[in-house]
């Protein structure tokens, strides 16, 4: 009887030992919870859109398989969400977060509002390396980017710290081109109707991505002008458009350009708050990475016409730190371009 309990035991013990040695401690933490995907910006926009997609796609790939929610929390053009994750959200990795490409870089700029350190965020990865385009409508005066030079061409912006509004800027600024800002416009959708209306007759700081997922026909048409394509590389879609470090006179202009317009890369970036575990921080990362390959997703993406070009977490917080890491008179000219 004794034998017997002993080899029970033994069984029972070994089971135990299997059962602690197979445990996993991401699984078991996300298992059962919910992670919040907040989105900086209104419903229907380009970034609402991607994050939405993501979030149909990412949960089924994180241990546990938690459920994604979306939240919009629109304002300060894209800074209200980055404040809110880097000093408010629970820091266990049960967030994730999408914002304006560029507002990463907004305090190494100087923007007052942005109330974070961009190089502290958790980088998940860019669902996108996105090319932004400026474009004139048909008819404006303005044919092509040289004409910008003599004429001014009234153009539509969502807020100070969008990129249709800091784009514009810097051009004009470092250029002594003639783009005349008329902002406000609470979503993207509004600063086509705006076109559409007259009110404005182009836009800068536009995406190639979203330009051919809610628009294609205006390009097949010839209703609006392709100026320039504002990123460090060109599209290839786009091989006969000018990229604005063309039209750079001097190595320093060029200078202020890359280190302005490199938050390209970051096309729709993710990000979770300062100071998740590592271990969490990296399950994110590879849950990001096999969702961008996930044949469901990419096939949601092809009927959503959305550009899928991904940039894993750890290239983008490489990228980040190096911006970071800019001269100082550099970043001086930059964010007084963009102030």
């Amino acid at each position: 009887m004794k034998k017997i309990h002993a080899i029970t035991f033994y069984v029972l013990g070994s089971a135990i030992s299997l059962t602690v040695a197979n445990a996993d401690p991401i699984a078991d933490f996300y298992r059962g919870k919910t992670v919040d995907m907040l989105v900086g910006y209104q419903v229907g926009g380009g970034y609402d859109i991607y994050a939405r997609a993501v979030a149909r796609h990412i949960g089924k790939q994180i241990p546990g398989q938690p459920a994604v929610i979306v939240k919009n929390m629109d304002g300060a053009g894209g800074l209200r969400v980055a404040n809110f994750v880097f000093q408010l959200a629970s820091k266990d990795g049960s967030v994730i977060a999408s914002t304006g490409r560029g507002a990463a870089f907004d305090p190494l700029f100087g923007n007052k509002l942005a109330q974070f350190d961009g190089r502290r965020f958790g980088w998940i990865g860019s669902a996108n390396s996105e090319v932004s385009i400026c474009v004139s409508i048909k008819g404006s005066g303005v044919d092509k980017f040289e004409d910008l030079y003599d004429r001014e061409l009234i153009i539509a912006g969502t807020g100070a710290a969008n990129d249709t509004d800091q784009i514009p800027k810097v051009i004009n600024g470092l250029l002594n081109t003639r783009f005349r800002l008329a902002t406000g416009y609470p979503t993207g959708a509004g600063l086509q109707h705006s076109m559409e209306r007259r009110e404005t007759f182009g836009r800068c700081g536009w995406s190639w991505s979203s330009i051919k997922a809610t628009h294609p026909q205006w390009v097949t048409d010839g209703t609006i002008n392709l100026l320039v394509q504002v990123a460090l590389q060109k599209h290839s879609e786009l091989p006969h458009v000018p990229l604005i470090a063309d039209f750079a006179k001097t190595p320093e202009q060029r200078e202020v350009l890359k280190t302005i317009f490199a938050s390209q890369v970051l096309g729709r970036p993710f990000f979770t708050t300062p100071d998740v575990p590592m271990e969490r921080l990296a399950a994110l990362r590879r849950a990001f990475d096999a969702a961008m390959v996930d044949k469901e997703f990419l096939a949601e993406a092809e009927k959503l016409k959305l550009e899928v070009t991904p940039v894993d977490g750890v290239t983008v917080e490489t990228l980040v730190n190096e911006i970071y890491r800019s001269p100082k008179d550099i970043v001086s000219k930059a964010g007084a371009l963009m102030r």
